[in-house]
């Protein structure tokens, strides 16, 4: 028997944790850290879809090319399923086969898209298995809207640097990116981003009061010094593949250091359907089925801690509520990063060769001033290095012989950012549930809508970000900019905002407790009732840490 855990007859003779939590994520595993140092016992039940063991860990990227029996198949996929071919206008980046287990699906989760691309993760550590580590904290103007201000979740902000090693430094973004104590050094910079931030610096007054920009260094969960088990970044080029030496942050870390409880019990290979819960709102127990699909089981539970992502944790009570009572629900708020990508060319770097043994993801970031500033936007600037190909290739007026000899030419010219902006709860975006013919899996349905303004922003944002590309050095390629569809990002949320006590339907209060459902917990970004223009998932995590501390 699992300490803390207490026995209740009935359903199977099983025990309940104190804290049952659903989804092994970012947020999910340090609000079951959090609760498991307080002593609490603690059940996670997850699909978990695992990847491959890692090839080669100490070969670098061109290494592998060499030393692999097919290289091909490893970076390209078996299939080619890795590339993506000239004439596809839907997305410029591909998943490796690496991390194709990142996005594997399950039978039981299917949906209904209205304006909306989702990408749903079911794999052990969540879609941070596939993230490129960006950690930026929200400020105060971007908290404005949750029920907390900067400083109540600054402490929570330095316990997740102490626990997954950020790097970074004070620079013109700490201004509007606050900077926690504990950060590791910045990593290396390749010769790319170094140029760009050179000539930033030499015309700082210029960006900073002209063009309401400011550039710095990228702050991310990647090590450049060694923190217990992780070493630090070796350098390798293999960051799109998967990091061999553990430097980049993954969930499936912190997951590791829970099982070290004695208190913690993680479930894998099993998916929950939905929860039932009585008249006065007590959630009661969950309706357990194999991954694969099967006889469902029920599981008694004493507290619920959803931490599925948006997606999934709606979901989940959608589904709950319509098996308990029939009634299709309607859940308002939906809200999602938009984001455009803006391939850019430096001129003073073209026919240099390219650096494969560096960093592969944003080692810059960059940030634009608004009249309110709630409404900064963040964007982050990649310079090419291992990717094997770019969009402004398929667009070259030449066949592909000489299409790739430019190519390798460009290569270390190359670079992308991506643009960042806000996103606020709307009644017309929102998640529901469609049972269909057949109720045994219903569908959830995403419906997002525009704002009547969107395009005219963007346009004046992307003059901006071309204007300050051209004072870099750089030009933007005529035609290369690609407006990202909505669900892209990948940073959902805003389906149970944190509102306050009483606030009504479908609403938490200040720290994540639903308002339906007396014993049940948000531990993701279902909460948030404003979505910053920032990668979300160091408050995600922040914000997990204060929840578990406060209860």
């Amino acid at each position: 028997m699992i300490k803390g855990l207490s026995k209740k007859r009935g359903l199977d003779q099983v025990y309940m944790a104190n804290f049952t939590i659903i989804g092994s994520g970012a947020s999910g595993v340090h609000f079951a850290l959090s609760v498991l140092k307080q002593g609490h016992s603690v059940e996670m039940i997850d699909v978990g879809w695992t990847p491959d063991e890692i090839v080669n860990p100490t070969d670098s990227f061109s290494d592998l090319k060499h030393n692999l029996e097919d290289p091909t198949a490893y970076f390209l996929g078996d299939n080619f399923e890795g590339v993506l071919l000239p004439g596809n206008d839907g997305e410029f980046y591909g998943i490796p086969p690496s991390k194709a287990y990142g996005l594997r699906s399950v039978k039981q989760f299917d949906s209904i898209t209205h304006n909306f691309s989702p990408l749903v993760s079911f794999a052990r550590g969540g879609l941070a298995e596939m993230w490129t580590g960006g950690c930026y904290s929200f400020n105060d103007a971007e908290l404005d809207d949750f029920p907390f201000a900067y400083d109540e979740i600054a402490p929570y902000y330095r316990e997740i640097v102490d626990r997954i090693g950020i790097n970074g430094e004070e620079d013109d973004l700490a201004e509007r990116i606050p900077i926690q104590m504990g950060v590791q050094s910045p990593l290396r910079l390749d010769e790319h981003s170094a140029l760009l931030l050179s000539r930033y610096e030499k015309k700082r007054d210029y960006f900073k009061h002209q063009l309401g920009c400011r550039i710095g260094r990228a702050r991310h969960a990647v090590l450049s010094q060694d923190l217990g088990e992780r070493k630090r970044c070796q350098y390798l080029g293999r960051c799109l593949w998967g990091c061999p030496s553990g430097s980049i942050y993954s969930p499936a870390s912190t997951l590791k250091e829970c099982k070290v409880y004695p208190e913690f019990k993680y479930s894998p290979d099993r998916y929950v359907s939905y929860f039932n819960y009585n008249e006065l709102g007590h959630v009661k127990s969950l309706m357990v089925e194999p991954k694969g699909g099967g006889r469902r089981t029920e599981v008694p539970i004493q507290t619920l801690v959803l931490a599925a992502g948006t997606l999934g944790t709606s979901r989940l009570v959608l589904e709950s509520v319509y098996r308990m009572t029939g009634r299709i629900v309607r859940l308002p708020g939906l809200m999602d990063n938009r984001q455009a990508l803006v391939p850019f060319l430096n001129l003073s770097m073209l026919g240099k060769p390219y650096q494969p043994n560096s960093y592969q993801y944003n080692q810059l970031a960059m940030g634009l001033d608004e009249v309110n500033a709630k409404h900064y936007v963040h964007c982050m600037v990649t310079t090419l290095k291992t990717a094997m190909i770019h969009p402004v290739v398929e667009k070259l007026p030449f066949d592909l012989k000489n299409s790739l000899y430019l190519f390798r030419n460009f290569h270390a010219a190359l670079g992308l950012v991506n643009v960042n902006f806000d996103d606020t709860r709307r009644d017309d975006c929102y998640l529901t549930l469609d049972p269909g013919s057949d109720a045994e899996y219903p569908k959830l349905v995403m419906h997002y809508s525009y704002t009547e303004g969107e395009p005219k922003r963007i346009a004046k944002i992307l003059k901006r970000v071309k204007k300050a590309l051209w004072k870099l050095g750089c030009m933007v390629p005529p035609g290369m900019v690609h407006i990202r569809p909505m669900g892209a990002s990948v940073h959902y949320a805003g389906t149970f905002p944190m509102l306050g006590q009483n606030a009504g339907p479908w609403t938490s209060d200040k720290n994540c407790r639903s308002n339906d459902f007396n014993n049940l917990i948000f531990a993701d970004g279902s909460t948030y009732p404003f979505l910053p223009a920032k990668n979300t998932t160091f408050t995600l995590m922040a914000n997990a840490a204060r929840i578990a501390q406060n209860l």
